[in-house]
């Protein structure tokens, strides 16, 4: 099976401190994994790895492997096709008159608005619309965000993340604020996806956050990892 995503001896400093710290992680193509870890763990670090955004740390005298979808080197936007990122970070961005069909839209720009020099064809827009019928927000598309529950926007912006089907679906936290009955539809909602052969690496702190579908847990703690296996072995009471 094809490699998405490879991390060998990976590590991350910033003013001198470790972030990251000797990382070893190999996700397969179609494979779902959790990501778990307390806040400050260093997920969310990890998390920008995956994309692209930031570089492995160097060190002549022990060097890391880096690969994304096989690759040494990358275009950062070529990734962003390839991986739908879905994140409180990129919820909080968006201005809050951006109607939800924009948000869709600016998926296949990788930017935050659909802006004059954005050419929208008519392909992108019924691939738009059909994207929120699948993730059950196309009666919001003329809405402004800011008249938009918390649960519709982060259905938007998941619905954002899949329009150009990618190859993987990364969720960042999704389901942080959001109470007891709509994390459940969001659970149902996300093993729908992996049914649908959509490949999902979701990091959260809340170990009831994971899909049933999702059987590979990835434990950080402190920029490490201490774990890796079978979500059924690792989570126990024991």
């Amino acid at each position: 099976m094809a490699v998405a995503l490879e991390l060998r001896n990976v590590s991350v400093r910033r003013e001198g401190k470790y972030i990251l710290r000797s990382v070893d992680l190999v996700i397969e193509q179609g494979e779902n994994v959790a990501v778990i870890g307390p806040n400050g763990s260093g997920k969310t670090t990890l998390i920008k790895l995956l994309r692209g955004d930031i570089r492995p740390y160097y060190d002549e005298d022990d060097p890391a492997v880096m690969r994304i979808f096989g690759q040494d080197r990358w275009n950062i936007f070529d990734i962003r096709g390839r991986m739908g990122v879905v994140s409180m970070d990129l919820q909080n961005r968006f201005r809050p008159e951006t109607t939800a069909f924009e948000v869709i839209c600016s998926g296949f720009f990788n930017s935050l608005d659909v802006f004059r020099d954005s050419v929208l064809t008519v392909d992108m827009a019924m691939a738009a619309h059909d994207s929120a019928v699948m993730m059950g927000v196309d009666h919001v598309l003329e809405r402004p965000i800011e008249n938009l529950s918390l649960g519709e926007m982060r259905r938007v912006l998941i619905a954002r993340a899949m329009v150009t089907r990618p190859d993987l679906l990364v969720l960042d936290e999704p389901m942080t604020g959001l109470d007891i009955v709509m994390k459940s539809k969001f659970r149902s909602m996300f093993d729908i996806l992996i049914e649908n052969g959509v490949s999902i690496v979701m990091v959260t702190h809340d170990l009831s956050d994971i899909p049933e579908s999702v059987r590979r847990v990835v434990m950080v703690r402190e920029g490490e990892i201490f774990c890796d296996g079978d979500k059924e072995s690792l989570l126990t009471d024991g």
